[in-house]
């Protein structure tokens, strides 16, 4: 299952993008949108808002609008507009609505079947809940297709983190690798190459899952070598650092390469994830906590 996310610098973006993922398409029961509605009265529902809906509607027969769509009252966030099938359970509102997952809406597999849906954790809303509070709109792909997310990750780099651009044509193309290795007790991940759909992003995934299976949980992510970085490695991030620390432990970054932290600052993600100055007083940093 891939998980694709784009932050956008306004609500109207953030429209255009799921008008466009819809016409790749991109199931709609796939797709979640998120903005904190500063005027309550006048909330950014945008002209393909009613399309994305009733895409919603279409295979989702049953379901109440309050489902799908709902302006919600997230603490620390204010009113916040909310559609997607289960929308309020990826900001910690399961109750909400009809109780599903939001950050895992159900999508559309090959079969035609929705795929499963997992609950998000609070890591994950706590995550979610800082991006809007600092007044970016947010739109989330989870599917199991890989042409579909390949197709969407094109529409949400540039759409929203804006990562296409001549700086990425610049990069250079060496695969993506990681190698672990261990510094005072800590896990030290050497990251190189592009963090990207199809590339880095699974790898990242992949091996941060596997060293919290072996009961590591103060990770060090060193992006020194990375050379791009794409929506789906923004999810790939944001999936270490919030599954990190559901399992009590904590995530750091360090050395963080040009690009990461342009696309990072762009889309204030940058202040969502703590930052080591370097290798040394990161992993001390770990063992003070403890």
């Amino acid at each position: 299952m891939e998980t694709l996310v784009g932050v956008f610098v306004s609500p109207e973006g953030a429209d255009c993008a799921i008008a466009e993922l819809q016409r790749i398409p991109v199931p709609a029961e796939a797709i979640t949108f998120l903005t904190a509605e500063r005027d309550s009265a006048q909330a950014p529902r945008g002209k393909f808002m009613s399309a994305f809906l009733g895409g919603i509607f279409g295979g989702t027969a049953g379901l109440s609008l309050g489902a799908a769509a709902a302006t919600l009252v997230v603490p620390g966030v204010g009113p916040v507009l909310a559609i997607g099938i289960g929308a309020a359970a990826v900001l910690g509102l399961g109750g909400a609505g009809a109780g599903a997952a939001l950050a895992t809406p159900a999508a559309a597999t090959a079969t035609g079947k929705p795929a499963e849906t997992a609950s998000a954790s609070p890591a994950d809303a706590q995550f979610f809940r800082d991006v809007l509070s600092k007044g970016r709109s947010v739109v989330v792909v989870r599917t199991d297709s890989q042409p579909a997310a390949a197709a969407a990750c094109v529409v949400l780099d540039r759409l929203g983190i804006g990562t296409r651009r001549s700086s990425e044509a610049a990069s250079p193309r060496t695969a993506a690798k990681v190698a672990v290795r261990k510094l005072h007790g800590v896990a030290v991940l050497d990251l190189s190459g592009r963090i990207t759909l199809g590339e880095g992003s699974a790898m990242l995934r992949d091996t941060v899952g596997e060293l919290l299976e072996q009961g590591d949980t103060y990770l060090l992510l060193n992006l020194a070598r990375v050379t791009h970085i794409d929506s789906s490695g923004i999810g790939a991030l944001v999936r270490a650092l919030t599954t990190t620390r559901s399992r009590g432990g904590e995530l750091k970054l360090v050395n963080v390469s040009l690009p990461v932290n342009e696309i990072l600052r762009m889309t204030r993600l940058l202040g969502l994830f703590e930052v080591a100055p370097d290798e040394t007083s990161g992993a001390a940093s770990f063992r003070a906590s403890a």
